[in-house]
């Protein structure tokens, strides 16, 4: 006999990818243990191999699970970021629940931050992308913490990342570094959170984030 869906065993999908990788990952309600990861390096066959390798990753019953998916936008690899963003909508369509998404550089602003001890005397940083042919791609980010006794740590994005010829605050500038698991964990995370930063809770709106052409 089916057992009827509650907030304790309704999954957040994850989806997201970098230069040369994608993944998926699943979360039930905020459960860390119960956490399902898949990573995979691609080359020119993505297109052959995300729909078998999501199809391979959940199953059916867990599809019907999801009622809420958390994607990213990028900037990464161009198509990658088109195809997953296209998988993203589709699904979360089908399904009808809601679909956050938030920037690559965002994923990684938090790990970036604790990596670089500049908690304590930073209140806002940069996150870039050297471009091959010219400038870089950069987003800045604001360091808050809360005045509650645990004092947590959240990373507010202040301007999406965008083309810039040059980097204007070098010294509080850091170098993008994706990791498809810790990315994946804070895309769950950001979900779950309902953060008040996701850009759209509804699919027609989520694009790829690619300030630049997808040559460069």
């Amino acid at each position: 006999m089916p057992y009827e869906l509650t907030n304790h065993n309704k999954l957040t999908l994850a989806i997201h990818s970098t230069d040369d990788s994608f993944g998926f990952a699943y979360r039930e309600n905020k459960n860390s243990l119960s956490e399902n990861f898949f990573t995979k390096k691609f080359e020119k066959d993505l297109c052959n191999n995300l729909i078998v390798d999501f199809s391979n990753f959940i199953t059916k019953e867990n599809l019907k699970r999801i009622n809420k998916i958390s994607v990213s936008i990028g900037p990464s690899n161009f198509n990658a970021s088109r195809q997953i963003i296209v998988l993203a909508r589709t699904l979360a369509q089908q399904i009808n629940c809601s679909l956050d998404s938030f920037s690559s550089f965002e994923l990684m602003a938090k790990r970036i931050a604790t990596q670089n001890n500049i908690y304590y005397d930073k209140n806002s940083f940069w996150i870039f992308k050297k471009l091959k042919r010219r400038g870089y791609i950069a987003g800045k980010y604001e360091i808050c913490i809360s005045e509650k006794p645990n004092k947590n740590i959240t990373i507010k994005e202040k301007i999406i990342p965008k083309i810039f010829e040059e980097l204007a605050d070098t010294e509080s500038s850091y170098q993008a570094e994706y990791s498809d698991i810790e990315d994946l964990k804070e895309l769950l995370n950001l979900s779950n959170k309902n953060s008040q930063h996701s850009s759209s809770n509804t699919w027609e709106k989520v694009l790829p984030l690619y300030p630049i052409s997808p040559i460069n």
